[in-house]
């Protein structure tokens, strides 16, 4: 598990292959990865955006960004937690992610970033 607190804001990663709807033969490895987002301030947040970095180990690089998380701007009270799971596709058995979240503070309006931890994503025969 990877885990970082940036702004007040704790952000723990969980990564899972999913061999079911993977396609080594034709390098399609694909990965579930669970995030709690856990609000540390005295004040409400809502998370606005979500920018990612993703790297699989054939050198390819992509840029995700979008509103939001699984479809919701989720909004997270002091003291309490967002969890969702998402997914990411790879053309090799390992990779890469980071990022940040753009995220508004309730009470003042004012928005901040807030980073994601980076994380890999290995298949687990590749752990041997």
């Amino acid at each position: 598990m990877a885990s970082i607190i940036s702004e007040g804001i704790e952000i723990n990663v969980e990564t899972y292959y999913q061999a079911d709807y993977s396609n080594p033969i034709n390098n399609e490895f694909m990965f579930a990865y669970r995030i709690t987002i856990e609000n540390h301030n005295s004040f409400t947040v809502k998370l606005l955006q979500r920018h990612w970095f993703i790297f699989d180990s054939n050198s390819e690089h992509r840029e995700v960004e979008g509103e939001g998380v699984v479809g919701v701007q989720p909004v997270i009270l002091p003291q309490k937690q967002f969890q969702y799971v998402s997914g990411c596709n790879l053309k090799s058995e390992i990779g890469r992610m980071y990022g940040y979240y753009i995220m508004e503070n309730e009470n003042s309006k004012t928005t901040f970033k807030v980073k994601i931890p980076a994380f890999e994503m290995v298949v687990p025969f590749k752990n041997n």
